[in-house]
């Protein structure tokens, strides 16, 4: 039985993190973890849920974008099929007129990753499977219908994807049943934030090591005296086993991350994130050659063709997809493929709001019918605001728990949504009173 879509309502959502810093770095000290939020409705009740991830102030403009995508949904059936999904993914992404506004990168982009999404989300709940297990369980012909070539095949051709999805195809079971058994390895970015004090981050790094993480990340790039104290303390908290990444969110430029980063050196930076501009494909293949810390970027990163450019420049060690950056899971699945092709491994970005909770499925997926490997790849946790959806992130002795529930994880509470509407839901009136009090 066909569905199709009659509703279309898009949510401007907004959380206070500013008040206790909590997602502060060197680029953004006062972030409020935001999301402009979609929910597609079907004419049998059924519903697709979706979102981009920002830090407060322009999240109503990525709303308003997000809107401006309506009429390519509603009033139309609801994609089912690996075919549906292709053709709304290509859609979105080729509009002669919104191509204009990027071409594929910004707001617009972004807004269409949002309702691609949420078009997964719906088709993976019609199949009953989370989106991971909808994924894995096709074919490597349907999986390559789903990908964009166009701008790729210098790097990747849909033959040399096929081969790559088939050549993992043998060990299918056997990895999910591991998957479901024991996860998916996280690290945590919980005890790392910029705004907090040497006792917090000392006592959130502990508790990380207590709770089974083998990685933890640090924020830097504010002070670099600042930054050395702050990695010591780290380092004498977790000991010379335990990872430790560290996060510039594009702070440098190329001197100053060669010289920071060999001034860090000393206590074992497992890599280097985001150390400059992520459209800086060539600065970043000088930061990786010019100090000892490996590089990772790639939540920034606007589209596929960057990933591609950073890969054939042998730019980063670790490829870090974002599933709220990009436009969707199809892009996603190119950028997999890439990374695959190119031997590097994939650790997500998840820092934010709903994020944890759809990437887990774009890593799961990778390691059962992609890379086929665990080896080097982690997803990013933090342990913040998951108690607003539905279906939340797990995460039991630093492992992703695998979802079991249909669809891609992404929806949020109606009463979250209620309180945290901006400007008018309750948890924003009630901040404009204390703040005109205490004016």
């Amino acid at each position: 039985m066909s569905q199709t879509v009659t509703g279309f309502e898009v949510h401007d959502i907004r959380f206070p993190t500013s008040e206790q810093l909590d997602g502060s770095d060197a680029m953004n000290p006062d972030p409020d973890y935001s999301a402009a939020y979609v929910v597609l409705r079907t004419d049998d009740g059924a519903e697709g849920h979706g979102l981009c991830f920002t830090i407060g102030r322009g999240n109503d403009v990525t709303a308003a974008a997000i809107g401006a995508l309506r009429p390519y949904v509603v009033g139309r059936p609801a994609p089912r099929t690996p075919a549906d999904l292709a053709a709304l993914s290509t859609e979105l992404t080729h509009d002669s007129q919104l191509r204009w506004l990027g071409p594929e990168k910004g707001v617009m982009h972004m807004a269409a990753g949002a309702v691609i999404n949420a078009a997964w989300d719906l088709a993976a709940k019609s199949a009953g499977r989370p989106v991971w297990e909808f994924l894995a369980a096709m074919t490597p012909e349907e999986i390559v219908s789903l990908v964009d070539f166009r701008y790729l095949t210098d790097a990747l051709t849909p033959d040399e994807a096929l081969d790559i999805l088939r050549a993992a195809e043998p060990g299918r079971a056997e990895r999910t049943a591991r998957l479901r058994a024991e996860g998916y390895p996280a690290y945590t970015t919980s005890p790392g934030w910029l705004g907090y004090d040497d006792a917090k981050l000392v006592t959130l790094a502990e508790q990380a090591v207590a709770d089974g993480f083998e990685q933890i990340k640090l924020k830097v790039g504010g002070d670099l005296d600042d930054d050395i104290r702050r990695m010591k303390l780290a380092r004498a908290a977790v000991g010379p086993d335990i990872r430790i990444a560290v996060d510039a969110n594009q702070r440098w430029d190329v001197s100053e991350a060669l010289r920071w980063m060999s001034a860090l050196a000393p206590y074992e930076p497992h890599w280097i994130e985001e150390p400059t501009s992520p459209d800086d494909i060539l600065g970043h293949a000088a930061i990786r050659a010019g100090q000892p810390v490996k590089v990772a970027t790639g939540e920034h990163v606007a589209n596929r063709v960057v990933f591609k450019q950073l890969l054939q420049a042998g730019a980063v060690d670790y490829v870090q997809i974002d599933a709220a950056r990009v436009a969707g899971v199809n892009e996603n699945l190119a950028i997999l493929l890439l990374a695959a092709k190119f031997g590097v491994p994939v650790c997500p970005h998840a820092g934010g709001v709903g994020l944890c909770e759809l990437v887990q499925h774009l890593s799961m997926f990778d390691y059962i019918a992609v890379s086929g490997s665990l080896e080097g790849r982690v997803i990013e946790y933090v342990d913040h605001l998951h108690e607003h959806f539905a279906d939340p992130a797990v995460v039991v002795s630093a492992r992703y728990r695998a979802p079991s529930a249909p669809g891609f994880s992404a929806r949020m509470l109606p009463e979250s949504i209620a309180a945290h509407s901006y400007p008018d839901g309750p948890v924003w009136q009630a901040r404009r009173t204390t703040e005109e009090a205490g004016a």
